[in-house]
């Protein structure tokens, strides 16, 4: 930073928050992710129920990536430059929370609802099926959505060093969070009081859902005072606007998503026509493509579709080649943990997820459904467990080898499960799945900050006077790749359960593809010291 820079830098940043206040403004992480627990757990139990078809189960899952995929930089963009005077993330946040309410409800009630209303048994299916679907997508568009101005919210609020620390306790009650979701969704509430009294465990399962999401989410909104966007800072001490939006991007290479104009310096007279950050696309971001007003131009620095999509495509190769690896490890866990339950259902259990809802072979696949919660719970703990363990195998294998080893370990376990389809050893077995949701979450992302490291370093070697790249186009390629393997599996995986006629073919094919992400790894990744 030059000077200028220094100055206004010194002069915006945030406040340190407590430790409290981090923890509440983390507290909506857990209740995102214990309905996403929910979800996971039973919506393919839930749409098989009221009728579906098993070749078209999986596009539910296709139709919110591709939304998403298309629309999440110009809704990102609209919170850069919301000037509410409750701030810039908050209603977005409110919004997208509701929202996510209302697809809970509609995915958990919807077939209590239409029976209750329609009698034709006929009709009654095809309307049951339509609100159950548009209640699923509804959630997972809103819950995908809102993790982006959940971040930029911590990020605006908080100094650099509580940045760290709230995004420790972001991931500690995610862990949580999808713990307590999938063990709720793994109890028998259906011959409970609270079962009797609400009419089925879906509806016991929906009230703790809602109770839980709604309280988590209030709490969160009154967590931390937010800045309204275009108010002097200097007239407000509560939570001035974040520093990090001073630091724009000045480079035309890989990275720069704005148009090619000179940008005015930044000099501390010119703080309250700040620019302000931008987080569309970004799920895990940390990273700023701002700019500051010029003096008779505007230069907005807004991410779209189409930069966002030029910008990966001249990605230096080793980036694009964790792009690919990124890809494959989460088309292999979507594979598999978006279809598990189901797996224990039917070829666990033997149940029948098509039978009359008052047959025993229904019932038997209730079962396997809930113990299949109890896996995915295993699966959250180990999760946690192992990303501490994460920490004492690095000085001896290195981030590649991590990489690899996680990849390797849920291949080999998914293969496993799919051969030999047992209780005590599927359940057993899970745990290798949270081997592999820790490896996802956190590996890749430590790769991009030691190439940026590395880079940064040669940049210093050579005496350039460039700008670094900032990593939030990085990151935005990273969970662009997720929403791309969403769209993958929701695609592909129907059909291909279909032509093999078993549910065991959704296993073994993340088995293979986790395997052929461990040969990718092992040629393609570039290693760091």
């Amino acid at each position: 930073m030059d000077s200028g820079e220094g100055a206004v830098f010194g002069a915006v940043e945030p406040p340190r928050r407590s430790r409290g206040r981090l923890i509440l403004h983390g507290m909506v992480m857990f209740g995102r992710e214990f309905c996403y627990a929910v979800e996971a757990a039973f919506v393919t139990p839930v749409l098989l129920s009221v009728g579906l078809p098993r070749s078209l189960y999986s596009l539910v899952w296709l139709i919110s990536p591709i939304l998403g995929f298309l629309l999440q930089p110009i809704i990102g963009s609209a919170s850069d430059y919301c000037r509410s005077s409750w701030g810039r993330r908050r209603p977005y946040i409110l919004t997208l929370g509701v929202l996510m309410l209302l697809g809970i409800t509609l995915f958990l009630n919807g077939d209590a609802v239409i029976s209750a209303l329609v009698i034709d048994r006929s009709v009654r299916s095809i309307w049951a099926i339509v609100v159950v679907m548009f209640g699923v997508v509804l959630f997972d568009f809103a819950a995908d959505f809102i993790d982006g101005p959940i971040k930029a919210y911590l990020f605006d609020v908080c100094s650099h060093q509580d940045k760290e620390r709230g995004l420790h306790y972001h991931a500690l009650l995610t862990g949580l969070g999808g713990a307590f979701g999938y063990l709720v969704g793994a109890m028998d509430w259906g011959h409970s009081i609270m079962g009797q009294l609400l009419g089925s465990e879906y509806q016991v399962i929906y009230f703790f859902s809602a109770l839980t999401w709604s309280i988590f989410l209030t709490v969160h909104l009154f967590s931390i005072p937010e800045q309204p966007l275009g108010k002097d800072p200097s007239t407000s001490d509560p939570s001035p606007p974040s520093a990090l939006r001073l630091l724009g991007s000045h480079s035309n290479g890989y990275g720069a998503l704005a148009n090619k104009e000179p940008v005015s310096p930044v000099v501390p007279a010119s703080v309250p026509d700040l620019r302000p950050r931008s987080f569309s696309a970004l799920g895990e971001a940390n990273s700023v493509t701002s700019s500051a007003k010029q003096p008779n131009k505007e230069a907005q620095k807004r991410m779209t579709f189409r930069s966002m999509m030029k910008a990966i495509i001249n990605m230096p190769s080793h980036y694009r080649c964790l792009c690919v690896s990124h890809l494959l490890g989460w088309t292999a866990f979507l594979c598999n943990m978006l279809f598990f339950t189901d797996f224990m259902g039917q070829i666990v259990y033997n149940g029948d997820p098509y039978a009359d809802h008052n047959s025993t072979a229904y019932a038997t696949y209730e079962r396997g459904v809930e113990v299949g919660c109890w896996g995915l719970c295993i699966n959250a703990v180990s999760s946690a467990l192992y990303s501490y363990v994460q920490r004492f195998l690095l000085p001896y294998i290195g981030l590649k080898g991590l990489y690899f080893m996680g990849y390797f370990v849920f291949g080999m376990g998914t293969s496993l499960i799919g051969l030999f389809p047992n209780i005590i050893a599927t359940l057993i077995l899970c745990s290798v799945f949270g081997v592999m949701s820790s490896t996802l979450y956190t590996i890749p992302f430590n790769l991009i900050a030691e190439y940026q490291r590395e880079e940064e370093e040669h940049m210093k070697l050579g005496g350039s006077n460039g700008s670094q790249r900032g990593t939030g186009v990085d990151c935005a390629a990273l969970t662009c790749m997720v929403q791309l393997a969403q769209i993958i599996v929701g695609a592909g995986l129907g059909a291909l359960v279909n032509m093999a006629g078993s549910v065991i073919v959704v296993v073994l094919s993340a088995s293979t593809v986790s395997l052929l992400g461990c040969i990718f790894i092992a040629l393609f990744i570039r290693n760091v010291d």
